[in-house]
């Protein structure tokens, strides 16, 4: 890993991705800095965009998506008009969380959620199926999650720790 953070970055990173609403005071008693140089540690990881943003995480079900699908996506042709064409189409679809572009026999997996098995019916044969570039689609739905995670393994990558 380059030596783009610390260790005192890395766990400034550790505490925020799990509590993202932590005040200054705390996050700095928790990764032993004093105040100060915790803040511009903090408003340095922004300004270089290792901290993108924050959020808040909403738990899907309580707000009635309770169903999660994978979609697996083949473009008719895998030339940079069709991709862009279909990359720009999926960017605007509210109901996909994730798209990734694959290797493989797909050329795109999806992670769609929506509150029905009709409304993915309905999102998959009146948003996605009728983009110019799509050629097949492949679902899977989700049971239930068993590892669901936001924050990524900072201090295991610096430590090297499996």
């Amino acid at each position: 890993m380059p030596n783009i953070i610390d260790d005192i970055d890395a766990r400034i990173l550790d505490q925020i991705q799990s509590d993202g609403r932590i005040t200054n005071q705390e996050l700095a008693d928790r990764v032993g800095l004093s105040p100060s140089p915790c803040l511009r540690r903090v408003r340095h990881l922004e300004s270089a965009g290792v901290i993108s943003g924050y959020v808040a995480l909403v738990d899907p079900g309580a707000i009635g998506l309770e169903v999660t699908a994978f979609v697996r996506v083949r473009l008719k042709e895998q030339g940079d008009r069709h991709l862009a064409m279909f990359e720009g189409a999926v960017v605007h679809l509210p109901e996909v969380m994730e798209c990734y572009l694959m290797t493989g026999e797909s050329d795109y997996q999806l992670r769609v959620v929506v509150g029905s098995l009709e409304e993915f019916e309905t999102f998959l044969r009146h948003k996605l199926t009728p983009i110019e570039a799509v050629a097949e689609v492949t679902s899977s739905f989700a049971l239930r999650p068993v590892v669901y995670k936001t924050a990524l393994p900072v201090r295991a990558r610096r430590t090297g720790e499996r």
